[in-house]
Formats: structure tokens, sequence, C-alpha cells
């Protein structure tokens, strides 16, 4: 029996819900189509991952500039190794936790219930990423188009049109990345 066919068989109330849910859905799906082509045209790149499920089922994942760069085939894979190790150390260096002051000091506690000793190692951790980060910036000789390069799509994860804004742009950038990445990978 076709979708058509059972929908006429169901009556009143039954039909009328049936009928929001197809209505929500088309919508939901819609809304979804129009956010993937507007992020599209701002250069970001969209994978979908939708591995024994529907057209309408199907999730998208966002693609990191470097993943979209490699699976187009511009990279190599000691390139892709060397931004990615850039990855890591920018984004651990990121500073991402504040230390609050407070007037209620509790032995071994800071105000926000993680311990002190965490605290510091996660210190630590971030100091040594960032001397990671100054290691591979002068390995790029602190210039600032190839800091720059790396810091976009490597560290924030912008696809090289997204980062660039337009397509000229994202020739230039995607050029640049390139070098640096040679940069980083080499011995």
């Amino acid at each position: 029996m076709s979708k058509k066919n059972r929908l006429r068989a169901v009556d009143g109330p039954a039909r009328l819900a049936i009928q929001v849910r197809r209505a929500e859905a088309r919508a939901v799906a819609d809304g979804v189509a129009e956010t993937l082509a507007l992020e599209a045209r701002r250069g970001a790149a969209f994978v979908e991952d939708g591995e024994g499920r529907g057209p309408s089922e199907r999730p998208y994942r966002r693609q990191a500039g470097l993943d979209w760069l490699a699976r187009k085939g511009k990279l190599s894979a000691a390139q892709k190794a060397a931004g990615e190790r850039y990855r890591d150390a920018y984004v651990i260096a990121q500073p991402t936790l504040s230390l609050a002051s407070t007037l209620e000091v509790q032995p071994g506690m800071s105000s926000s219930g993680t311990s002190l000793k965490a605290l510091v190692a996660r210190a630590d951790h971030r100091q040594q990423a960032e001397r990671k980060l100054g290691l591979y910036r002068r390995r790029l000789f602190e210039h600032p188009a190839l800091i720059a390069a790396c810091d976009l799509v490597c560290g924030r994860e912008l696809t090289p049109r997204e980062a660039g804004g337009g397509e000229r742009e994202a020739l230039k950038l995607e050029a640049v990345l390139l070098v640096a990445l040679d940069l980083l990978a080499a011995p």
C-alpha cells in the first residue's frame, strides 16, 4: 500500500496528526537545506553522514579546513600531520579557563570546585602547548602571513574560502598555507 493510500485509510484526527508531522519534517528539511546553502556560500564544507538513513534523515558534518584540503587531494600526509600538530598546540594554548578570585578560599579547591592540583596541571599543559606553538611559529620565521594562514585553517579549522572571504583570496591563502605546512613538515 502506498503512502497516499495509507493516509486515505486513516481518518480524522490521526490523519491530521500525520499531515502535521510530515509538514514539520518538510519545514525542518527546508531549514537545514537553507542553512547549508548559506554556509556553503560563505565557504564552509560539509560531508553527509547518511549511512543507512533516508534522504530526510541525513545528518551533515562540517569539515575542517585541513580535512577539506586533504579530501581534495591538495595536501600530502606529512603536510596534514604538520597541520594537525599545529592545530593541537593552537587549541590547547588558547585561554579558555579564567581563574576567578574569591574571598571565600577553601583549602585545596578553587572557586569553581576544581582542585588546585588539576588547575595547576591544566596550566602546565597549556604552557607546554604555548611553547610548542612558539616553536612552530619560529619554524615559520615569525612571518605574519604564514602564521595567519596556519591560525585560520589549522587552528580555527576554517576552509580557505571561509577564511579568505572569496575565491581569489582563498587561492592565495591556500598557496601560503601549503608553503607554511611544507616548512612545518620539514625534518
